[in-house]
Parts: C-alpha cells; sequence; structure tokens
C-alpha cells in the first residue's frame, strides 16, 4: 500500500468511510423494520398473534442488546484492530435478518432482534472512531455526518420496502447492505492508530499516507510524538505500578471523564429528541398527531425530509461551529417538541382544528432538528473528543448509557402514551432534553477544524513535547510528573483485553 497509489486521498476516505456506512444503513433498517412489522402482527389475520407486552419487549430487545455489544467491541478493537472488530460484528446483523425472514413465532424474532442489538452495539462504539481515525481534520465533519445520513436512509428503504412487501421480504432485501458492507470491509486497510498502539509504526506511517497523502504529516508526527512519549512514561513506571491506583489515577483525569460525561448526556439528548421513537412508532404518532392524514404517506414524507436534511448537514457542519450547531437545533427541538404536545393538548380540550397544515409543519421542524443536529452531532463529537489511549473504552462507556435510554425510551412510550397521552409524553421529553443541553453547553468544547491530538490536548491542557520531556528528565525533574502531562493511559486492560 503506497500513498503514490491510484486515486486521491479523499476518495480513499470516501471508499472506506462507505463500507461502514454500508452497515450503517442495515443497522437504521433494522431500527425502522419494527414499524413495518409491527402493524401486521397486530392485525386481526396475523400468524403471530402478539400481546402489548410481546410488543413492548421486541421493541425493547435491539436496544438492550446493543448495551453488551458496546463492550464486546471494546476488547475486540483493541486486541485484533477495528478492521477485524467491524468483520466480526456484521456477522450476527446477517444472521439476524436471515431469522427474520423466516421467523414463525415471537420467540424467534426476539432473537433476531437481539442479534441484530449486539451487532448495532458494537458497530456504535466502532463506526465513530474508524471514521474520526481514517479521515482529515478538514473533512472529518462530513464523513462523521454520513453516520446519520445511513442511518436515516436505512429507516426511509425500509419504510419504503416494507409499503410494498411482506415483512419477510422487507428482512431479506435489508441483508444487502451488511454484505455489502462485509465486501468492502475485506479490502479496506487497517486504522493507522491502532497500528500506532500496536507499535507497528511503519506500516501506520504507509496507512495513514495512504489515506491522507503527504500533506498531513503534522497531524503523523504528532500521533507518534505522543505514543512514543507514552511508550517511554510506560517503560519508566512499569515495574512499580499499582492497577488500582491506576485506574483511580485516569478515572480522576480531565481528558477521561469530562468526554465520557459529555458523550452520556449527548446520547440521551439524541433518544429524546424523537428520532427513535418515530422511526420504531411512527404509525402511533402520526396517528394520534393528524388523525385525517395517510400515516403511510407522512411516515415515507418525514423519512424523505430528514434524508434531505441530513444531506444538507453534511455541508452544515463543515461551515458552522459545533457549538453552534448544537445549541440552535437543540434549542429548536425543545420549542418543536412543546408545540407538538400544547397542539395535541388544544384539540382534546376543544379546540375545532381540521386542517393538516399545522400539525405536519410542526412533526417537519422536530424531524428537522433530528437530522440537522441531534442525531448526526454527537456522532460526530463522539469521534473526536476521546483520547487515543482510551478511545475504545471511553465511548463504550458513553455508548451504554445512550443504549440504557434507547431501551427506556422503546420499552415505555406506548405506555406513557396510553397513561400520559402524546402531550404529556412530549412535555416530559422537552424537560428531560432541557436539562441535558445544559449540562453540553457547560462540557462541550469547540472541535471543528481540529486535529484528534489538540482536541485530546484541549481536555488534558497544554503537553508536553518528548523533546522537551527529554530536556527536562536531564534537568533532574520528575519523570512521572512530566509523562502524566503528556499521555493518556490505557485503563482496564487487565479485565477488558480478550
Amino acid at each position: 500500500m503506497s500513498s503514490n497509489g491510484k486515486g486521491s486521498p479523499f476518495l480513499k476516505q470516501c471508499f472506506v468511510t462507505a463500507a461502514i456506512c454500508c452497515n450503517i444503513i442495515g443497522q437504521g433498517a433494522a431500527f425502522g423494520y419494527l414499524a413495518v412489522q409491527l402493524p401486521t402482527l397486530k392485525s386481526k389475520d396475523t400468524e403471530i398473534p402478539l400481546s402489548k407486552t410481546e410488543e413492548a419487549w421486541i421493541a425493547g430487545m435491539l436496544p438492550l442488546f446493543m448495551i453488551p455489544g458496546f463492550f464486546f467491541a471494546t476488547p475486540l478493537m483493541d486486541r485484533y484492530g477495528r478492521k477485524a472488530t467491524h468483520v466480526i460484528l456484521i456477522m450476527p446483523a446477517l444472521v439476524g435478518w436471515f431469522m427474520l425472514t423466516i421467523a414463525s413465532s415471537v420467540a424467534e424474532i426476539i432473537i433476531a432482534r437481539a442479534l441484530q442489538g449486539i451487532s448495532g452495539g458494537m458497530l456504535n462504539t466502532l463506526r465513530s472512531v474508524l471514521i474520526g481515525e481514517y479521515t482529515s481534520p478538514k473533512n472529518r465533519g462530513a464523513f462523521l455526518t454520513t453516520i446519520s445520513f445511513s442511518q436515516a436512509f436505512g429507516i426511509f428503504f425500509v419504510h419504503l420496502i416494507g409499503s410494498c412487501f411482506s415483512w419477510q421480504m422487507t428482512a431479506f432485501i435489508s441483508v444487502f447492505f451488511p454484505f455489502v458492507s462485509l465486501l468492502m470491509t475485506i479490502y479496506a486497510p487497517e486504522s493507522p492508530s491502532w497500528l500506532l498502539t500496536r507499535g507497528r509504526i511503519d506500516e501506520c506511517k504507509e496507512v495513514f499516507r495512504w489515506l491522507r497523502g503527504n500533506e498531513e504529516d503534522e497531524e503523523l508526527e504528532d500521533m507518534i510524538q505522543a505514543r512514543l512519549a507514552f511508550e517511554k512514561y510506560e517503560a519508566t513506571t512499569n515495574h512499580n505500578r499499582n492497577k488500582i491506583v491506576d485506574i483511580i489515577r485516569t478515572i480522576k483525569k480531565k481528558e477521561f471523564y469530562k468526554p465520557i460525561i459529555l458523550m452520556a448526556h449527548l446520547n440521551i439528548i439524541t433518544q429524546f429528541s424523537g428520532g427513535t421513537t418515530m422511526a420504531v412508532f411512527a404509525p402511533s404518532i402520526i396517528g394520534k398527531l393528524i388523525p385525517q392524514g395517510d400515516v403511510a404517506f407522512w411516515m415515507v414524507f418525514l423519512d424523505t425530509q430528514r434524508l434531505i436534511s441530513n444531506f444538507l448537514a453534511v455541508y452544515i457542519m463543515n461551515k458552522v461551529k459545533r457549538r453552534t450547531m448544537m445549541f440552535s437545533t437543540a434549542g429548536l427541538c425543545v420549542i418543536s417538541h412543546i408545540a407538538i404536545a400544547t397542539y395535541v393538548l388544544c384539540r382534546l380540550m376543544g379546540w375545532n382544528y381540521s386542517s393538516v397544515w399545522l400539525p405536519a409543519l410542526l412533526i417537519n421542524i422536530q424531524y428537522f432538528t433530528v437530522a440537522v443536529g441531534m442525531v448526526p452531532l454527537p456522532n460526530i463529537i463522539g469521534g473526536e473528543v476521546f483520547p487515543l489511549q482510551y478511545r475504545s473504552i471511553g465511548g463504550s462507556i458513553s455508548l451504554a448509557t445512550g443504549g440504557m435510554f434507547t431501551f427506556v425510551v422503546l420499552l415505555t412510550f406506548l405506555q406513557l402514551m396510553d397513561n400520559l397521552g402524546l402531550h404529556g409524553t412530549y412535555y416530559l421529553y422537552s424537560v428531560i432534553l432541557i436539562v441535558n443541553v445544559f449540562i453540553v453547553w457547560l462540557l462541550l468544547p469547540e472541535t471543528r477544524g481540529k486535529t484528534l491530538q489538540q482536541i485530546e490536548d484541549e481536555f488534558r491542557g497544554k503537553p508536553l513535547r518528548l523533546d522537551e520531556i527529554e530536556a527536562r528528565l536531564s534537568l533532574q525533574s520528575n519523570p512521572i510528573e512530566i509523562y502524566k502531562r503528556r499521555v493518556s493511559e490505557q485503563i482496564f486492560s487487565s479485565t477488558l483485553t480478550l
């Protein structure tokens, strides 16, 4: 693999990103699939009778099993690499889709959804990390935005195909995406960042220059300098280290706990912004909000709007600061939730309003904020804020929070609708959004246009370069304190490495 190989660095970054995005499309299809399957299973002539409890568990099974998937990915990513982990996680997705094509009982559907959940959890841990490590800082925001675009396309695709075919045939068609992803991943390179952590510096340089060309050697040199400083620190202190003390010391570091707390709240915002519930329960929400409308039409219309908005977000993310995008779209999302709740409440109190345009406008505004900010921004920021040495475990911990709340949202949404109504549920969601947006406002730094090393340095504080470390060592400085300022230690390796 040579930096002078055929194809521009940008096209090569497009290829490796597309390999991941094909699998993300399949994951989006898995989320949206229930809007196709559940209405059929609840019909009178269904071959698989479904109770309300079984319906809730089928909806919640995928996010529930995403949680162990978050942690399965971490040791695999660290031990075997990003590429091998991507190949491994595709397998349960393939099996899950094929099981759905032949399912004849609720138990088989639940098992299939569990397999898709494990695959999806592993993919959520991997996708932002891998795209962030593959791509150039100048285009990284746009590439990371393709995550939400791909997921939105998967939801749109499965809703569209599901309106034409049975849920079994829809599952059979959807398996195409993870299969194509598998083929593309086989021909993709390993992440240069992971090669560096394994001490394979020559391979790291070769892959980095194949992906980026020769114009970004400064970032490559920063990565290598940081790794060499870390290895020298490890060699100096490893003989006299206490694992428990190391873990406690690392947890106290700002560059470790701040990104985890930040991403936990961003993932909560994603789940309560409405994208997840609309993907799964669109017929129920649209039926209550626009009772006189065609549910199937509005479901596909909203998916189309989300795709267009995601496409616009790819361009906008490279032009607008992260904090500006985050808080402008989050504020609009909160307003849309309150407006929808108020509209439904007014209707229940006797407001005789029969036109479609107002509820349609409100739900489109909400979906616009989901597509432009609430879904893509956490994906982008998640690929930027975690330091290399614990990027995997940090991402897993924060995503586990998001997975837990995805499960809670999908398991409780129908019950909340029954007890509080659509208006009460949306008022509750708006309060949750306001609290989490405020916390994110306190923690989120500006990351647009910065290298991953610069972002890591911002959380940690200004680091010392390796040559400065050596100079201070020659002046009898305390080596442990100096190295601790320059590097981030990887923790949990004794318990999570296979």
